[in-house]
């Protein structure tokens, strides 16, 4: 009996996990020649963010991908699995014809989009009928075999995207926001601050610069008055 009530006593004194923010930060990737994979994921668009090299037995390479949240690691010390060993790394997208166009444009080899109709069966030659989100996908690999998959996502289920920020980091971009839009707003048409916000807030999610989410917010305002 004393034991049972001890062990409850210590589970209501520890928060649950979901009381505390615990975002994915990185991935590492196992790669067997570093300036090859430099170059690999160069090629793709991704953002270098750092290259640190510390003596002869450590280097870090790091990448993020456009829009994420999440970036790579790969190099020299920094993973003991074998190269070429991961797999089912997802890439996000809102579109997966025309990523795959991209990365085709960038000779990267990417194979034809497939989509799964039932979980656990296997998958069917295109697209999904229905563009159902989490449904189409589209297979790459780097250099060493390290397996990444482009996978549609149009609707989100609940609990992803903005919503997943913390206060104190929305509250900075929309005040941001805030900025860009009072500069639009002199010169711009009547209109709905929300639909300006909501624009630019999704660019910068994709990871676009501040001037680049105001640009595509305006250009999304203009498409509205001609619709």
């Amino acid at each position: 009996m004393s034991s049972t009530l001890i062990g409850n006593e210590r589970a209501s004194r520890i928060p649950a996990a979901a009381t505390v923010d615990m975002k994915l930060e990185v991935v590492s990737i196992p790669v067997s020649d570093v300036d090859r994979a430099k170059r690999f994921y160069g090629g793709l668009g991704w953002r270098l963010d750092a290259d640190f090299v510390v003596g002869d037995a450590f280097r870090v390479v790091q990448f993020t991908p456009p829009g994420s949240p999440c970036s790579i690691h790969f190099g020299k010390g920094v993973t003991s699995a074998v190269p070429g060993s991961a797999g089912g790394l997802y890439l996000a997208v809102s579109d997966i014809e025309s990523a795959r166009a991209e990365l085709i444009g960038r000779d990267v080899g990417v194979g034809e989009v497939f989509h799964v109709a039932v979980p656990g069966q296997p998958p069917v030659s295109g697209p999904d009928p229905a563009r159902r989100s989490y449904s189409s996908y589209a297979a790459f690999s780097d250099p060493d075999g390290n397996g990444w998959l482009l996978q549609e996502i149009k609707t989100r289920l609940p609990g992803r995207g903005l919503s997943s920020m913390d206060v104190p980091t929305l509250t900075d971009l929309l005040r941001e926001a805030e900025e860009h839009h009072g500069k639009y707003e002199a010169t711009a048409p009547k209109h709905h601050w929300s639909e300006w916000y909501a624009a630019y807030l999704v660019a910068r999610e994709r990871g676009r610069t501040p001037e680049e989410a105001a640009k595509e917010a305006a250009h999304h305002m203009q498409d509205l008055a001609l619709a």
